[in-house]
């Protein structure tokens, strides 16, 4: 899944009420999907100047050189923008980042020195949590097993044929980010019983959330029918879901994994999956593109997804909205949301 770090307190900034120039560094692809008819107009209109470029068809040289030869006040970018040079235009404020983490595209060095940056924050979490919810699903109705065994082996149910259904469930979340927020929204109509696990659940969030605090992580794995995988990947938590974690769940128990791949240890997961007794629902992975031999592909207790945790391609104009809502803010002076300030840069993946 890609990061979702950003500042949930809105930014101020002074500017004037039409930024001088504009540039607009997306695919036309991107620009088609995260902008779409009117709010592709509404950037375009924004700026005295305004310019497009189409970052896959130069080098990281070209995008520099017509950087500070176009001289913008505004940079909104994608997936495909290439790094910002360490030496930015003198008039460039802030980088309108449509997308997730913004790594690879600025340094911290460029944030301290008051480049303003803002990502998609929030707007994708209810997709994401969708996601989420579909890999439950599938993982319950054993999708990937009927799946094989229909289209492969030309088979039909029989008698002892197993499902199971997601109502009255016990479900753990690990982490408590803007996903796992919106997955209690989706969850809600099947009376689950949730229990989660992250630094910021004390009473007052059980309270709010109708959620209670498991006791560990053990207990997190040990006590749920159903657990998800939605912690941050920082240096506390790489490989925190160990093998012993997962030999904790109960046979006909589901994992889903949607959140980080390098939370788990991936070869532990493996050698679980591989005894058939525990389902899982998996999106990211310690090394993507997951490889072609990769001996998770095939199990039918395994249902598998490339990374398409994020927005699903109808639904990249949220991220859209939110970025021309900023930046119509912007020129108004007013708050901005979802800014990624130092503190942020330094967690996300």
């Amino acid at each position: 899944m890609p990061s979702l770090a950003s500042s949930t307190a809105p930014q101020v900034v002074s500017a004037p009420s039409r930024p001088s120039a504009l540039l607009l560094a997306l695919t036309p692809l991107d620009a088609r999907e995260f902008l779409p008819g009117e709010l592709h107009t509404e950037v375009r209109d924004l700026a005295a100047n305004y310019r497009e470029y189409d970052p896959s068809t130069g080098s990281p040289a070209a995008f520099s050189a017509l950087l500070h030869e176009v001289n913008p006040e505004i940079l909104v970018t994608g997936w495909r923008a290439p790094t910002l040079p360490a030496v930015l235009p003198p008039r460039l404020r802030y980088v309108c980042h449509l997308t997730g983490s913004v790594r690879g595209l600025v340094s911290r060095h460029h944030l301290e020195n008051g480049l303003l940056v803002t990502n998609w924050g929030g707007s994708i979490s209810r997709v994401v949590a969708e996601g989420a919810l579909f890999h439950i699903l599938s993982a319950l109705r054993r999708g990937t097993h009927w799946a094989l065994a229909m289209h492969r082996d030309r088979a039909w149910k029989t008698r002892e044929a197993e499902t199971a259904s997601l109502f009255g469930r016990r479900v753990g979340i690990h982490g408590f980010g803007r996903v796992a927020r919106e997955l209690l929204v989706l969850l809600a109509p099947f009376g689950v019983d949730i229990s989660v696990l992250a630094p910021d659940v004390d009473a007052s969030v059980e309270k709010a959330f109708g959620i209670r605090r498991a006791a560990s992580l053990e207990a997190l794995f040990a006590d749920n029918d159903i657990v998800v995988e939605l912690a941050p990947l920082i240096p506390e938590t790489e490989g925190i879901v160990t093998e012993r974690l997962l030999r904790l769940l109960r046979p006909g128990s589901v994992f889903v994994n949607t959140g980080r791949g390098k939370v788990v240890d991936e070869v532990g997961l493996v050698r679980v999956a591989q005894e058939g007794r525990v389902f899982f629902g998996l999106d990211v992975f310690a090394v993507e593109p997951m490889p072609a031999d990769h001996p998770l592909r095939g199990l039918p207790n395994v249902g598998l997804t490339p990374h398409l945790g994020g927005p699903t391609t109808d639904r990249r104009r949220d991220a859209g909205s939110l970025a021309v809502d900023n930046l119509r803010a912007y020129s108004a002076g007013e708050p901005l949301e979802a800014v990624v300030t130092p503190s942020l840069f330094d967690q996300i993946t």
